[in-house]
């Protein structure tokens, strides 16, 4: 029985009926499942602005194939845009709305399936909250990727405009230079073009099963990606006549197989805060030890942005995530068992796909000769971080460094150190109180990473957080450091000059100070003023949890 069978054939059927009638309902549709189509359309962002054109050929073809669409929209933060500002507070609390919103309008309106189109960051681990916490039949639609700006015959992103920013004050370019890089890293619609955020979370949508093969790396402005999207609602609609449910899909081993997928194509951090918030909702036992665990026998094997030579658009070329994904269960490194929408095991998707990627490419290599070893995103531990700290270190020589503290407050404070190159070679750079609770929403520190870059510090600089780190950023970099500093964590017992130890090899975070002295601090310590009591900072910061278990509002 539907869902919507209480709706169409209820105790109230008449006046049911009669507003279902109002929105184009004829008497032949009451028995079709009802299919939310949330769109995530808006032209705030560039990696949403064409999801419209995909909503409403998904909606036609849900018509087609005998499935009754609704359309409701979801809203969306620039990340790109409000980076660096104080908007950005509100771009991970976007993820609960988005959550929230596609949750609230499905089951108020029991409908039976649902179709999510997405394009910026938080669109993507939004809907799939979702879909956990309702488990009605759903598929999620990517917007796509942006093609890559060119000048100078290279290929830009939007993380080439931060850059420049460093560039500019170390002297590396002039003002006409920093200017010609704006203008050309975004040539049009999708989201940003890198294994930034939205590619990395549209690529584990698709190794869990919720999205179509080959989606999740298809450019927003080729033909293809509308295709695909009609596609999806055709496949949507068997999925509910076959009753295929996201928390069948959504299994220990294909959170699993998606940790490995992140992991070979060099993925974001906040892949790891998403991926435990998504299985927690789905009931799934999965912590934050487990991706280190899965990152020792991983290898990256996709040489792309940001620390990489190609662009996205470049990875669906060579075979997509499809492609990748075939070497790894070659390899015995996915479990092929795992169910998908189309009601196919893994396997059996990727049982026509190349044991091989094409020889002319370069961008995903073999298993025997990958980029790094072992996996990127490294779990560490310490008496900085006993519950958990995030590391990326693709891009870094030697993930290893003890210097002296440089401690700020917040985002802003520390970027403006860094223009005015205050920061050395050796320095360990500490941003606090820009956790969950404390910021509140855990700004991305892309300005930050993006100007040590441009100003020649990668490998020579460790910035440390209690925030989190845009895909776009890299080099030695440590985000989620959980506890944060405004529930008491060690990072806001750090004193400026005190000497900090980061040591990714040994999965080591330390401040090298006596436990005599951080008792002491600690007594001293109070917990600060909360910078919202009211409104949706307010709210969030007082139901959120730590970043070790993904950053969640729904807890029990």
């Amino acid at each position: 029985m539907l869902r919507s069978d209480a709706v169409t054939q209820g105790i109230q059927r008449s006046p049911n009926r009669a507003m279902l009638r109002a929105v184009g309902f004829g008497d032949a549709d009451f028995g079709k499942p009802i299919i939310g189509i949330a769109n995530g359309y808006s032209t705030i962002t560039p990696c949403n602005v064409g999801l419209n054109d995909l909503a409403m050929r998904a909606e036609e073809a849900t018509r087609m194939a005998g499935g009754m669409p609704q359309t409701f929209g979801t809203i969306t933060v620039s990340d790109g845009i409000s980076m660096g500002t104080e908007g950005m507070k509100y771009s991970l609390v976007s993820r609960e709305v988005i959550a929230d919103a596609i949750e609230t309008a499905c089951n108020g309106q029991s409908m039976d399936g649902v179709l999510a189109v997405g394009g910026c960051d938080k669109n993507m681990p939004g809907a799939m909250l979702a879909m956990a916490r309702m488990n009605i039949p759903s598929i999620f639609v990517y917007g796509g990727t942006i093609k890559p700006g060119k000048l100078g015959g290279c290929d830009l992103t939007v993380v080439s405009a931060f850059e420049a920013v460093g560039q500019i004050t170390s002297g590396k370019i002039d003002e006409e230079q920093l200017t010609a890089i704006e203008k050309n890293a975004c040539p049009g619609a999708g989201s940003c073009g890198g294994m930034f955020t939205a590619n990395t979370m549209s690529a584990a949508i698709e190794t869990l099963g919720l999205s179509l093969p080959y989606s999740s790396t298809m450019a927003a402005e080729d033909a293809e990606k509308a295709d695909s999207a009609a596609l999806s609602a055709e496949v949507l609609v068997e999925a509910i006549k076959s009753d295929i449910r996201p928390r069948e899909l959504l299994t220990r081993e294909a959170f699993e197989n998606a940790i490995s997928v992140i992991m070979a194509v060099g993925g974001s951090t906040n892949s790891v805060l998403h991926l435990l918030a998504i299985a927690r909702t789905a009931g799934i036992d999965l912590n934050i030890d487990d991706f280190e665990s899965i990152r020792q026998r991983v290898p990256v094997i996709c040489d792309l942005k940001p620390s990489g030579k190609f662009v996205t658009v470049d990875l669906h070329q060579a075979g997509g995530i499809p492609q990748v994904m075939k070497l790894l269960l070659d390899a015995g490194l996915l479990h092929g068992d795992c169910r998908t929408i189309e009601g196919k095991s893994l396997r059996e998707r990727l049982a026509d796909v190349p044991a091989m990627p094409p020889a002319d490419q370069e961008v995903i290599r073999p298993l025997s000769n990958p980029l790094y070893a072992k996996g990127h995103l490294a779990i560490l531990k310490g008496n900085l971080a006993e519950q958990g700290a995030v590391a990326k270190i693709s891009g870094v020589k030697n993930p290893v460094i003890t210097g002296p503290a440089r401690v700020f407050e917040s985002e802003e404070s520390c970027l403006t150190a860094i223009l005015d190159n205050q920061i050395k070679a050796g320095d360990v750079v500490v941003v606090r109180n820009e956790g969950p609770v404390g910021g509140p929403g855990m700004r991305e520190m892309l300005s930050p990473t993006s100007a040590i870059v441009g100003q020649g510090l990668l490998d020579k600089v460790a910035l440390i957080t209690d925030g989190r780190f845009s895909g776009g950023s890299y080099g030695l970099v440590i985000g989620h450091v959980s506890p944060e500093a405004a529930v008491g964590g060690t990072i806001g017992l750090i004193q400026e000059g005190d000497s900090i130890t980061v040591d990714a090899n040994q999965l080591l975070l330390q401040l090298n100070v006596d436990d005599s002295e951080l008792d002491r601090r600690r007594s001293a310590w109070s917990t600060p003023t909360p910078k919202y009591r009211t409104g949706i900072l307010g709210k969030y910061s007082r139901l959120v949890s730590c970043a070790s278990e993904g950053a969640v509002t729904d807890q029990p």
